[in-house]
């Protein structure tokens, strides 16, 4: 049998995220190891199975924790694909983690449990600091958006004054241009699941990289709302407001999606027409959409997002609405064939509610009473509904009309459903 840690005494590192958050006292989900001195072939020899397309990363035989060969890189092209990385038992464990982003990610533990901490990532967690390991972090893209949802996560961490001036100069390098889609919407989606989201937008504004990623988020800031109904006034408060009532909530991605596009069309509305921002809705339908296609958006965040930017100021105003135009807005929300994304859908119209400045915990009673309308709806026993319909005669479009009838009558009626059409 292999004994992949005998052979390789002495040279294994934990590095990054878990070394951090052992400092913070925070739960490690992953360890990750890096090897000092060994080449892949030890590697194999010791029973490690290979994983690495760019650069080698090994699993360990019993555990399946990834072990990379230290390595440096150097920078060979536009975006975060321009790098050549070398590997040889020559690179020492301090290369490495120079080539780190943050120096809160550039620490290591010796095989005896001391630290290696060669940048001040220590000092910067007790002072709560974001903070660059060397100019070369300007070199690649991905770690201005890495820094965003850091700040997402940690949100009392401040960002140091010269990492900002890194991030801005990917920004008028063009470097954030260079970056794939795919890691765009991957970075995003976990920072919109951070405890503070709303920072992530921050930054990421603060830089200039919001213009340019999200230029129709960014759009928002500036633009006034009426202050009847948006205590914060700024379209761009409100939305952060929005994230952070989806982090309480603990709301899925596709939630905080759909929040975070619901208001696109307010960024668009002639300056002549503020603080007011009529069919807004279906302007913000048609940016998300456009959003969700430039960055390759999963399809039930893109379908979430297209049902809330539509339909979420007819879901307030619901308490107003009678039997057949509730139907109707169960029906263009497609809540009686997909009821999860119905949920879902009012969550999202939850969080807008509340996202406004002294109104986080007002009650929202819409939510409720569609869900139970919707439970009424699917109530009805439209086998029995239908088959009455044919005995009457009816036949194709009719029966489905009985069908609609019923349903609607049960909204008017509660209790159970009348079959009769």
């Amino acid at each position: 049998m292999h004994k992949p840690m005998d052979a390789l005494t002495g040279r294994c590192f934990e590095v990054g995220g878990c070394v951090r958050d052992a400092l913070l006292g925070r739960p490690i989900a992953d360890r990750d190891w890096v090897v000092v001195g060994a080449t892949p072939q030890e590697m194999l020899d010791a029973g490690f199975r290979p994983v690495g397309k760019d650069f080698p990363v090994f699993l360990h035989p019993q555990t399946q924790e990834e072990y990379a060969l230290a390595r440096t890189e150097r920078k060979s092209g536009r975006g975060y694909h321009g790098f050549t990385f070398h590997a040889d038992p020559g690179v020492t464990l301090e290369q490495d983690l120079a080539r780190r982003d943050l120096t809160i990610n550039a620490m290591a533990r010796r095989p005896d449990g001391s630290l290696v901490d060669p940048f001040g990532g220590q000092r910067d967690l007790r002072e709560c600091r974001l903070r660059h390991v060397s100019h070369a972090f300007a070199e690649d893209p991905v770690r201005l958006l890495r820094t965003a949802r850091f700040a997402a996560r940690f949100g009392d961490f401040d960002l140091a004054p010269d990492t900002l001036a890194l991030m801005q100069r990917l920004v008028d390098d063009g470097e954030v241009d260079a970056l794939v889609p795919e890691r765009v919407w991957q970075e995003l989606a976990k920072g919109l699941m951070e405890p503070w989201p709303r920072r992530m937008f921050e930054v990421l504004r603060a830089c200039g990289a919001l213009a340019r990623l999200l230029p129709e988020v960014d759009a928002l800031w500036g633009v006034p709302q009426p202050l009847a109904h948006h205590p914060e006034g700024d379209t761009g408060e409100h939305l952060m407001l929005v994230l952070q009532q989806c982090a309480r909530a603990q709301a899925p991605l596709t939630v905080r999606w759909a929040c975070l596009m619901h208001d696109l069309g307010k960024g668009t509305t002639p300056r002549d027409e503020w603080p007011r921002h009529i069919g807004h809705e279906q302007r913000s339908a048609r940016l998300a959409q456009r959003v969700a296609e430039r960055l390759k958006v999963p399809s039930d965040c893109r379908e979430l997002a297209d049902v809330v930017a539509r339909e979420h100021g007819h879901v307030h105003a619901s308490g107003g609405l009678g039997p057949d135009a509730t139907m109707r807005l169960l029906e263009r929300c497609d809540a009686l064939r997909r009821p999860e994304r119905f949920v879902q859908a009012l969550q999202a119209c939850e969080c807008d509610a509340r996202g406004r400045t002294g109104l986080e915990d007002r009650p929202y009673p819409q939510a409720p009473r569609l869900q139970a309308a919707l439970e009424t709806v699917l109530a009805v026993d439209t086998a029995e509904v239908a088959a009455l319909a044919q005995r009457q005669g009816l036949a194709g479009p009719a029966i489905g009309q009985s069908v609609r009838q019923a349903r609607v009558r049960s909204l008017a009626e509660p209790g159970p459903a009348a079959a009769a059409p």
